[in-house]
């Protein structure tokens, strides 16, 4: 009797809880009672809290008693409140449910870790009219987490409880993002607990795949099984609602794992990961995610070589994927960082190499090649986000690559070389010319002076970048690139003698205006280059073709009747180096030249149309197939072609006569005056600093051309004073007629030659005079000596001289 009374005394809402638990609890929730409690609850939401209250405590015992069956009739009973009642007063129950919440997660028994993470999934996806200032889900963020790396020794239940823990950092996500305070989510003391699980999730199906192969497309029902679908569901669901703000947050995490892993090598499943997160993330924040690989880059700069070469790769899919879109400033951060590991790079693999040195071992070589996989892929990068850009911005990044390739006269925005000595100078340029050969790859521009403009051509052009057959091949490429405006390269590929050039099917356009100035401006440059770069001796078959191409390339695009001219005074002047042979060429090199003009002339011939003028290519060709068929590309660039001994006895009906080109072009409107001047290649600054002995050579070629300038006595200098000599040098016959010859020659010369060539040569002549003068003044005019002393510049370094006043030597009308 007294416990009915006290029974009867209890609040309501306590009584309504106790009716909902069965005696037995394998018979379930008490479902009539649950309506009666659920309709109070729902009548009286003041009274919700005190109810969620009681359920709490009496969950607490039943899980410290391990009554488990009432734990799940308490949390049934909770679900059903928690989807029943919407309204502000539901806040206080919260804080109870996750006090339960939270309670069966500290628990170690799986299936109520379970059980609470599936409650608080269900809390999750509520949505409540106001915002919490007080919540916080610390504790489930370290929870959830720490079940993500369960290690428990049965694998269904390691899974099982994995899978909870990926399915309550959902949870949270989407709880605290469509909360007012979901910026408390992205703090980086939460985003290191967060990020790392699921990536430890998701490295694990990857690991499986390894060794098993790529399973086959997963169901619905299996990737909510599968934890690391489940992981990378979350993954992209996390980073989806990532803002500019905290973009960061979300993303360095990712490093830090993939370090602490070490799985940049193999990079498999870091290519994966940010395949994921720039799929995953909004357009516009791309360049975030590419800035951030970049600062890590700078961070690795001193580990394995492929370490850095991983990151490289992974910085490629990044770019691969962004750059159709939003990139904004980080182009040329992108560019500027990479090329500054491609020099630390070669610096890398110079130092292996110079502190190897005698010691051939396999670990330097192998480092060497590991470096090289590095370079590869730091061009391979360029190249790809360069062609991908638009023609605005690459026509920027060309710009900004020729300005860091190391050339004469550069300015200081170039790579700093200075210690890598000429093989490490001559790699980088090597590497940056390859990655500009891929960036101005399928670039159209609309006229050839934006594609190729001042500032670009003239170190483009530079005898720096003539050192060796390869540096000449990727320049001459380049060219190509940017000059074939329709696509005409392919066609002309090899060099042959070409039957019927009409059947190539070439495209061209009317020469624009602007490609008739871009001539009168550079064209002298081209030639020069093409002139200098027949010369070489270390040509290969591949740089005559290129060279054929360029000189074919430069036909169909920029030749009107003047620069026809202009082409076939240059072809007329390498047949004459080759057959001079003045810089001592091997007689490949001779016969390859000679080669290289027949196919041109053919080709040129039949592209002005000019039959008199085709007539005598086609005479000269065919007997040279007949009696000296080395003098054709089809002969001498076999692998075994029989060479002359000389040159010198061949006859004329061998070679292109200017006479006859001359003669077959008049009769068809062609001003051909200029075709008896000579072609001679305009001298730069850079050639007179220059050792190489090409360059050498054409100054002095140069120099004897131009009037007035007495090259005679320099010559003279230089041989023995005898008497004959002096007899020769007393008697003055016969100089009035060399003076009538020389002024003959001059006139002629300013009559016909072209201004470009007379500008270019008055250029030289003032450009020498000044030199001199230069050195002359700064022989007679020095600075009176200072106390204070004298600044010297050695190797680029200031150095100052002081002058004790007892030495210093005062003119005479200063001392008294």
């Amino acid at each position: 009797g007294v416990c009915c009374c006290c029974a009867a005394l209890r609040p309501r809402y306590k009584r309504l809880v106790d009716n909902i638990f069965p005696e037995d609890p394998k018979d379930g929730l008490v479902k009539a009672d649950m309506e009666k409690l659920t309709f109070y609850a729902v009548s009286a939401p003041e009274k919700l809290d005190r109810i969620g209250a009681y359920l709490a405590e009496r969950l607490s015992r039943d899980v410290v008693r391990h009554r488990y069956g009432y734990v799940l009739i308490a949390m049934e009973a909770l679900d059903q409140l928690l989807m029943a009642c919407h309204s502000q007063s539901i806040k206080p129950f919260v804080e109870s449910f996750l006090h339960m919440v939270a309670k069966l997660l500290e628990s170690g028994e799986p299936k109520l870790q379970v059980l609470g993470t599936n409650s608080f999934v269900k809390f999750a996806n509520i949505e409540e009219d106001t915002p919490s200032y007080h919540r916080r889900y610390d504790f489930f963020v370290s929870r959830f987490s720490a079940m993500c790396h369960s290690c428990d020794h049965d694998p269904e239940i390691q899974k099982e409880i994995r899978i909870a823990g990926i399915r309550g950092i959902q949870g949270v996500v989407r709880k605290t993002v469509n909360d007012e305070l979901r910026a408390t989510i992205w703090e980086p003391q939460h985003m290191d607990k967060i990020v790392p699980s699921l990536l430890f999730n998701m490295q694990k199906i990857e690991d499986v795949d390894s060794r098993t192969g790529l399973p086959s497309s997963p169901t619905g029902g299996e990737k909510e099984e599968n934890p690391a679908l489940l992981a990378e569901n979350c993954f992209r669901e996390l980073l989806g609602r990532a803002t500019y703000g905290i973009m960061n947050n979300a993303v360095r995490p990712v490093f830090a794992h993939l370090d602490h892993h070490k799985l940049w090598d193999p990079n498999e499943f870091a290519v994966s990961c940010f395949k994921i997160i720039m799929y995953s993330i909004q357009a516009q924040y791309s360049h975030h995610v590419i800035q951030e690989i970049l600062r890590h880059l700078d961070v690795c700069k001193r580990d394995s070589p492929r370490v850095r070469a991983g990151i490289i790769q992974v910085l490629l899919e990044a770019v691969a994927i962004a750059a159709k879109g939003s990139i904004g400033p980080a182009v040329l951060e992108v560019f500027n960082t990479l090329l500054k590991h491609l020099r630390i790079s070669v610096d890398f693999e110079l130092g292996d190499r110079r502190s190897s040195a005698g010691s051939a071992t396999f670990s330097t070589a192998s480092k060497e090649s590991d470096e090289r996989i590095v370079q590869n892929a730091i061009i391979q990068t360029i190249g790809f986000f360069g062609s991908n850009l638009p023609d605005y911005q690459r026509s920027e990044i060309m710009m900004f690559i020729m300005g860091k390739v190391p050339v004469f006269g550069s300015t200081s925005q170039s790579l700093d070389t200075s210690h890598l000595g000429d093989l490490g100078t001559r790699r980088i340029q090597i590497m940056l010319l390859r990655s500009l050969l891929m960036v101005t790859s399928g670039y159209k521009a609309t006229t050839i002076t934006n594609a190729l403009p001042a500032p670009f051509l003239d170190p483009l052009l530079s005898p720096s970048l003539m050192e060796d057959s390869e540096l000449r091949q990727l320049v001459l490429e380049i060219l190509h690139n940017l000059i074939d405006r329709h696509d005409n390269r392919a066609k002309l590929r090899g060099i042959r003698i070409i039957p019927d050039v009409s059947d190539l099917k070439i495209k061209r356009d009317k020469i624009s205006r602007q490609d008739v100035s871009f001539m009168k401006k550079h064209g002298q440059q081209l030639y020069r280059h093409i002139y200098l770069g027949c010369k070489e001796e270390d040509n290969v078959q591949k740089n005559f073709e290129l060279l054929y191409t360029s000189l074919a390339l430069t036909t169909i695009e920029l030749a009107n009747e003047e620069v026809v001219i202009d082409l076939i005074r240059l072809a007329i002047a390498l047949q004459d180096v080759a057959i001079i042979n003045e810089d001592n060429l091997p007689m490949f090199n001779r016969c390859g030249v000679m080669a290289l003009v027949a196919a041109y002339l053919n080709f040129l011939s039949q592209m002005i149309a000019v039959p008199a003028f085709c007539q005598h290519v086609s005479k000269v060709i065919e007997t040279r197939s007949l009696e000296a068929p080395y003098f054709l590309p089809e002969t001498i660039f076999k692998d075994k072609c029989n060479l002359p001994i000389s040159l010198e006895k061949h006859e004329k009906n061998l070679f292109f006569l200017t006479n006859k080109i001359a003669e077959s072009l008049g009769g068809s409107g062609y001003s051909v005056e200029r075709l008896s001047v000579p072609y001679v290649p305009q001298v730069t600054d850079e050639d007179r600093l220059s050792r190489r002995k090409s360059i050498v050579d054409t100054v002095s070629i140069q120099v004897d051309i131009l009037p007035g300038n007495n090259t005679e006595d320099k010559v003279n200098n230089t041989e023995e004073i005898t008497f004959e000599a002096l007899k020769k040098a007393i008697d003055n016959n016969g100089l009035e007629e060399q003076e009538k010859e020389k002024r003959r020659l001059v006139i002629e010369k300013f009559q016909k030659a072209p201004f470009e060539e007379i500008a270019a040569q008055c250029e030289t002549k003032a450009n020498l005079l000044h030199d001199r003068l230069a050195q002359i003044l700064e022989l007679t005019i020095r600075p009176p000596p200072s106390p204070s002393g004298t600044m010297t510049v050695t190797a680029g370094h200031a150095h100052y001289q002081s002058v004790p006043v007892y030495e210093m030597k005062f003119p005479d009308l200063c001392v008294y």
